[in-house]
């Protein structure tokens, strides 16, 4: 496998042990709903996520197997998201996390985040290929049943309301209300899902920014200052690992554009 691009921030505050991980666990996993792991395998794949070596995540959770599968998503999706820089390698990336996502839901069907990152990384592949291609392509109907389904299976899951959001916002942006409709998009359910996400996990940069996207792509100019405001809060917080930093210095990048 080729070496992946180190994470390019200082990491020294991000490198938990198991006991200061353990503290942590619920605030950085609001996101996710992700339990503790039991396997200490998994564990140590978990360690290298949150410390942004995002290649020995994936690959520490790829030989712990089972919940360590997750892991091994994880990372590689968040890494194509923010890192990888060559377009073809990312979309492949993007699909691999789908592929062994979806052989994850034979094995353990009601593991919320098998159902996920699926979603996520047929989402983001979408978004690379166009949203309108991956509409035409019926990506956007297993996006949605896959996050639907997580929520079922745990309703405090904030990333799958957020993506959820995202969904209905991203449709209704590139084909319009009506055609919107045919895909399940629907305004008034992307917004509530955004709100809904926030309160999960208040603190999320995430959330604020895919909020204030949101926002913008179904209401316009004139929730621009709230989206502004959103922006600036996400690129005040104060990041307890790696994905999170990435997230602060994502909203920051925005602010200054």
């Amino acid at each position: 496998m080729a070496k992946w691009t180190a994470f390019p921030y200082d990491n020294a505050a991000f490198r938990y042990d198991a006991t200061s991980l353990k503290k942590q666990w619920a605030r950085l996993h609001a996101g996710d709903a992700e339990p503790w792991p039991k396997d200490a395998a998994v564990l140590q794949a978990w360690l290298h996520f949150h410390a942004g070596e995002f290649q020995q995540a994936h690959e520490a959770g790829l030989a712990a197997g089972g919940a360590g599968i997750t892991v091994a998503n994880k990372a590689q999706a968040i890494y194509a998201n923010y890192l990888e820089k060559k377009e073809k390698v990312k979309l492949e990336m993007f699909l691999e996390v789908a592929e062994r996502a979806e052989a994850q839901q034979a094995e353990d069907p009601k593991n919320p985040n098998a159902w996920y990152w699926q979603a996520y990384a047929i989402g983001r592949y979408g978004q690379g290929i166009s949203v309108a291609k991956a509409l035409a392509q019926g990506l956007g109907s297993k996006v949605k049943t896959a996050l639907e389904t997580t929520i079922k299976l745990a309703p405090k899951h904030a990333d799958a309301h957020i993506a959820l959001g995202a969904f209905h916002a991203e449709v209704i942006d590139k084909v319009g209300k009506l055609l919107g409709k045919t895909q399940g998009a629907d305004a008034a359910t992307g917004l509530k899902l955004f709100e809904q996400a926030l309160k999960l996990n208040p603190t999320s940069a995430i959330a604020m920014i895919e909020r204030a996207n949101g926002l913008v792509m179904l209401e316009g100019d004139k929730r621009m200052k709230e989206a502004e405001s959103l922006y600036a809060d996400a690129a005040a917080g104060e990041p307890l690992d790696a994905m999170e930093c990435l997230d602060v210095e994502l909203a920051r990048e925005e602010l200054e554009d």
